[in-house]
């Protein structure tokens, strides 16, 4: 199952997770967030991919994004259409993967990716809540007993260190899409503060799973 750690932008913070061979790490570039990065840290990984993490943002933006920190993909938290996530795999020359966010409370949410089938390499699937991300919580994950679609899926909001367990058994969990579902977003309940992830709970974490 693929790990992506998001909110990063501490150097010697990114060495450190880095470390802990995780696959995906993203970075976020939309400046409400208090995870938002400015300027590229003085150290970027070479071990895991780098996820740059946009929401709404123009698609010149993106790919200044892309060039500045050698990003292997976009994830698109926002209200992007489909025809907007065409235009950018064009402007990448298909060279970017595509990772679309659906913010989910209910069965009805999951209505939204069907449209984007097809055009994203993965989807993410995160907890409705005040913020566009990075809210905490969870949403009730036996909803997605009725995602229906073939795009895999990553799962977000609202982990913690106390939730492997629970994680483990969903693989089994009647009507649970486990074949799609390919990995899991961790972020807020690891860290110490904002964009600062706590070494010793992910490690904790995932030596567990």
């Amino acid at each position: 199952m693929l790990v992506k750690v998001c909110g990063m932008r501490d150097a010697d913070n990114i060495r450190s997770v880095e470390e802990l061979s995780i696959d995906l790490m993203g970075f976020i570039f939309w400046p409400k967030s208090s995870r938002y990065v400015s300027e590229p840290p003085a150290y970027l990984p070479t071990k895991c991919k780098r996820v740059g993490v946009f929401v709404d943002a123009a698609i010149d933006d993106i790919l200044q994004h892309i060039d500045d920190y050698r990003l292997d993909y976009v994830q698109l938290h926002g209200h992007e259409s489909p025809d907007f996530l065409h235009q950018l795999r064009t402007a990448c020359s298909n060279n970017i993967a595509i990772i679309k966010a659906f913010n989910i409370a209910t069965k009805d949410d999951l209505e939204a990716t069907k449209p984007y089938k097809d055009i994203a390499e993965y989807f993410l699937f995160d907890t409705k809540g005040k913020a566009v991300g990075g809210n905490g919580e969870k949403f009730d994950w036996s909803v997605l007993a009725y995602y229906d679609g073939r795009t895999p899926f990553l799962l977000s909001g609202g982990i913690g260190p106390d939730d492997a367990e629970r994680l483990k058994a969903l693989s089994t969990a009647s009507g649970f899409p486990a074949d799609r579902c390919v990995g899991i977003d961790l972020n807020s309940r690891f860290e110490s503060a904002p964009g600062l992830k706590d070494i010793v709970k992910l490690k904790t974490f995932l030596n567990y799973e």
